[in-house]
């Protein structure tokens, strides 16, 4: 079997990603409603009775919004620290709150999922790593620099979802306040296309096949800009762009 990857939403109104194999998946975020995360699953073919769990990143709504109706109704553990879980306010059923550890891998079924820290800002920000019968998939969204351990992660990954939130002139020369600009370029915002190009190029494995361009913002991005940056470096890695309004196509490695 292999490892099957879809991003079900991507962007600032919400964030949801798909990982896992033919019986066995897990969501990294669940921040779309219930029911449009139902509708984007049906037209991939996936099913949600393979999901075994829900790994939250952080409590920012936009990757929380649909936790608790996806838990409630189809049964599903959440895995998320104690401090994000309070400070999200998320009401779950206690028998389906979960919490994981930093550096220590969960084990469901054939899959192995990795939490690590990262740069943003958020109480206790986690990314995670998704390993199956020798094949690894990431999502790095949500940085705001390339820490060691963001570095060493993408490096093991034959597959990512990788932020790359805004280009730098767009986000200079755009309408937002100079205090948000500030925020979403300091150490714990987002990556700019150049920030990820560098982690991409610098860090990424010669076994790496297909790579995500995840998180885009509306305002300071544009997808075929963010395509372009990168396609000239991809090599043998096929690059798709995440959409904010819909699912991405169910690919395999």
């Amino acid at each position: 079997m292999s490892l099957c990857l879809a991003s079900l939403n991507s962007g600032s109104n919400g964030n949801c990603y798909y990982i896992g194999n033919e019986t066995e998946a897990v969501f990294v975020d669940a921040g779309i409603s219930c029911r449009e995360t139902l509708l984007r699953m049906d037209r991939l073919c996936l099913q949600i009775n393979n999901i075994k769990a829900i790994f939250i990143t952080h409590e920012h709504t936009d990757h929380t919004r649909g936790v608790e109706v996806l838990s409630r109704r189809h049964n599903i553990p959440v895995y998320i620290t104690a401090a994000t879980y309070k400070r999200s306010r998320l009401m779950l059923n206690p028998s389906l709150l979960k919490h994981f550890t930093t550096g220590v891998p969960v084990q469901l079924g054939s899959l192995r999922i990795t939490p690590f820290t990262k740069m943003h800002d958020a109480c206790e920000p986690h990314s995670f790593t998704i390993n199956y019968n020798g094949v690894t998939a990431g999502v790095f969204t949500d940085i705001g620099s390339i820490c060691e351990q963001v570095a060493y992660h993408f490096s093991q990954c034959d597959a990512a979802f990788l932020e790359a939130n805004y280009d730098e002139k767009m986000l200079e020369n755009g309408r937002y306040t100079a205090a948000l600009k500030s925020r979403i370029r300091g150490l714990k915002g987002h990556l700019s296309n150049k920030q990820a190009l560098e982690l991409f190029t610098t860090c990424r494995s010669n076994r790496m096949k297909l790579l995500f361009l995840s998180h885009l913002s509306a305002e300071n991005n544009h997808p075929q800009l963010a395509y372009n940056v990168f396609k000239p470096h991809a090599g043998d890695t096929k690059i798709i762009v995440a959409s904010r309004h819909t699912e991405t196509d169910a690919c395999t490695i």
